[in-house]
């Protein structure tokens, strides 16, 4: 029996091997995302490291606060630009092609980062080139998951590309607290960024061998490849107008339908279109969702969270990140059963909420007790840490990936995401490249900015954001166009023909049934108007 053909029941419905595989093997892109996230925290306090790319006398070196900050954030201006390059290359080639290409991209920017010497712009150029493949990866995978796997497991699927971050981000703390015996050798950041390439292999071959997105071969007339391959994803690659596949392939014709009738969605349109259904408002609400998932402070600790731990007096500040990964990983898991039992918004305000209230304790323990003088301080520090970072991992971490992944319409959906991925970033790049000076600066007061940047936050999501939980995509795009329905009322709303979002209406969609749909975009017109 092939893969096509084999499938598992999972809230009540039949969802295929190749579904679940196509899951794994994609959220290695958010593996390598966190690999790398990781991996330059403990490699920029490796003696090595320092003396070789860092400024000052020979055996005497340190970083300068502007050059650690550009080695370290170059890498998120390359995701920025691969991030919105990769609209591009996911239309024109195909979602699949689209993430090898990115791993392509990836493995050569790490090659010039081990190939460097002495050039600490030698090793910054290798992290832009790598980012560019990291970038293109963020857009690709999310969108590739959201737009193949069935409803049934697409949130826990596409949040399963977080979980891949959090054990990406661990397994570089754990090879860096390995290679730490070895810090006076270049070996000790060579091996940390060579094991990069071979991590990223499995995705990049891996994906050739899964189904192309239905969506995207529907968008592009391909009606049987697109039935086919929506067979795959159930597991009946034999029986592909099964009453499932075609519930499902006639939910996707009629709006795709719809869409074609209209044309291709342009940038200028993300913007300025005529916002039926809501395309200009979509667009800000998932740049501003992914620019807050950075600025919730996340990656002020995992990015300098070795440097800020040594600075106030821990001992041994690389297995301090080592812990910070292993809460990051373990506390990811429930978020994957919260965001298919619970939905996506109150998940997210609550955890807003929450990471304000640690990071407040963070900032003032932090000032009116400085960790270097008074040693409970650290520890409290440490456990609002881990306690913010557990609410993150449960909640904004996996969270925002899927909110971009099921949020945008077909016709600008990629062009949409690369600009919600942009925007992450971009709030990546801030971070990374301001916390060395506002650690000079302000210190531990830059928790301050945190927590005023999670409460706003919690105010935008409950006041934007739509709960998705159990709807298709299409079913998405029907929500968000009906004007009269409040963000906050969102869960409530049900498609047409569903008793409720989890329970078809058996005589509609035997009605719906009987006429059979075939014919290549702008053969027909669609028969209902969702707009």
């Amino acid at each position: 029996m092939g893969l096509g053909k084999a499938n598992i029941r999972i809230n009540g419905a039949d969802c295929g091997i190749e579904a679940i595989l196509l899951g794994v093997t994609t959220s290695i892109g958010g593996f390598l995302f966190g690999y790398d996230t990781g991996q330059i925290s403990g490699m920029q306090i490796f003696e090595d490291f320092i003396q070789r790319f860092g400024q000052g006398p020979p055996g005497n070196k340190a970083f300068d606060d502007i050059i650690l900050s550009l080695v370290v954030s170059l890498m998120s201006i390359g995701t920025l630009i691969g991030a919105l390059s990769g609209a591009y290359t996911a239309d024109w080639w195909g979602r699949r092609k689209s993430l090898t290409f990115g791993v392509g991209m990836f493995i050569i920017g790490n090659i010039i980062q081990i190939t460097a010497m002495t050039s600490w712009v030698h090793m910054m150029m290798g992290r832009f080139v790598a980012g560019l493949g990291v970038g293109n990866l963020s857009v690709g995978v999310p969108m590739y998951q959201s737009e193949c796997c069935p409803r049934e497991i697409r949130g826990a699927v596409v949040a399963s590309y977080q979980l891949l971050i959090t054990i990406g981000i661990l397994i570089s703390n754990l090879i860096n607290y390995g290679v730490r015996e070895i810090e006076d050798s270049s070996a000790s950041w060579r091996i940390v960024i060579g094991l990069g390439i071979a991590f990223s292999l499995p995705l990049g071959i891996g994906v050739l061998f899964l189904p192309e997105s239905p969506r995207w071969l529907a968008g592009r007339g391909r009606w049987d490849q697109a039935r086919i391959a929506m067979a795959r994803l159930r597991g009946l690659k034999a029986d592909p107008h099964n009453p499932l596949v075609e519930d499902d392939f006639q939910e996707m014709h009629s709006t795709i339908m719809q869409q074609a009738n209209v044309g291709t969605g342009s940038w200028w349109e993300c913007f300025a279109g005529s916002d039926k259904p809501r395309v200009v408002y979509r667009t800000l609400l998932g740049c501003a969702i992914h620019f807050l998932q950075q600025w919730t402070g996340v990656n002020y600790f995992f990015y300098y969270g070795a440097t800020i731990f040594q600075s106030a007096g821990i001992d041994d500040p690389i297995l301090i990140q080592l812990v910070l990964g292993a809460v990051n990983v373990v506390t990811t898991f429930p978020g994957l059963y919260i965001i298919e039992r619970v939905g996506r918004r109150i998940p997210l305000i609550v955890g807003a909420c929450w990471q304000a209230t640690w990071l407040l304790i963070f900032a003032a323990v932090g000032i009116a007790r400085p960790p270097d003088q008074y040693t409970s301080s650290g520890i409290v520090m440490i456990v609002a840490a881990c306690m913010f970072i557990a609410s993150f991992a449960m909640t904004w971490g996996p969270f925002a990936w899927v909110v971009i992944g099921e949020t945008f319409p077909l016709r600008t959906r990629a062009k949409q995401a690369s600009l919600a991925t942009a925007s992450n970033w971009l709030g990546n790049f801030m971070i990374s490249f301001l916390t060395p000076f506002a650690d000079s600066g302000i210190g531990y007061g830059f928790g301050f900015v945190f927590f005023g940047t999670n409460a706003a936050a919690a105010i935008i999501v409950y006041f934007f954001l739509y709960e998705t939980k159990s709807l298709a995509l299409e079913q998405v795009d029907v929500m968000y166009s009906q004007r009269e329905l409040k963000p906050w009322k969102s869960s409530k709303w049900s498609p047409e023909g569903y008793l409720d979002r989890n329970t078809r209406d058996p005589a509609y969609f035997r009605e719906r049934r009987g006429s059979t749909i075939d014919e290549p975009i702008g053969g027909e017109k669609s028969s209902k108007d969702y707009a």
